[in-house]
């Protein structure tokens, strides 16, 4: 067996810190930090997978009211120990050519297209970690049968977990966290 490259080494006991994400030039793009452990993507995209997000991604942008944008496949870092990337999000913040990150309070959306590599972290561990964060809305979309199906959770303050609010087939259409209609059948080919 090889051994590890260097930079793959923790730089403390405790592990690794949101920062070090930004100081890792040998890590594969899309690298993300989950209790402090480096979670890398490694198996091959699907081609539904990539169109679905981009054609989700123009959608919301075409919709997004002004002072909102939406940004794709950027970290947002919920804490010291967390630095999760999801496929695309919607935020408040103003264009930063030099950004890498958001924090929580300025993303109103995260949206999760689950491939089998991501299943169990976008259904339990990010749905728990991005509630935790306090990020009103959160998507998670499914591969049925070849058509996108929206699993749309919101916020519930009290608790500060997420409500399921409803699952989406064919037509979304959402007042929050902007008014959005979409028709997910026209999403992929």
């Amino acid at each position: 067996m090889a051994a590890l490259p260097e930079w793959m080494c923790p730089p403390r006991e405790e592990g690794w810190f949101a920062e070090d994400l930004d100081h890792l030039p040998e890590a594969p793009r899309h690298t993300e930090l989950i209790d402090g452990a480096l979670v890398f993507r490694m198996s091959p995209r699907r081609s539904w997978h990539g169109r679905l997000v981009t054609a989700l991604t123009t959608e919301l942008m075409e919709q997004a009211p002004k002072g909102v944008e939406v940004e794709r496949e950027m970290t947002i870092r919920l804490d010291h120990r967390n630095r999760p990337e999801p496929d695309l999000l919607v935020t408040t913040a103003p264009y930063d050519p030099d950004r890498t990150w958001f924090a929580p309070d300025e993303v109103r959306l995260v949206v999760e297209v689950v491939s089998p590599e991501s299943a169990d972290r976008d259904r339990s561990v990010k749905l728990r970690k991005y509630a935790e964060a306090g990020i009103p809305h959160y998507w998670c979309v499914e591969d049925e049968n070849g058509e996108p199906v929206v699993h749309v959770y919101e916020l519930d303050r009290p608790t500060g977990a997420y409500v399921a609010a409803e699952i989406f087939r064919g037509e979304l259409k959402r007042p929050v966290p902007f008014p959005i209609e979409l028709d997910l059948t026209a999403l992929t080919p």
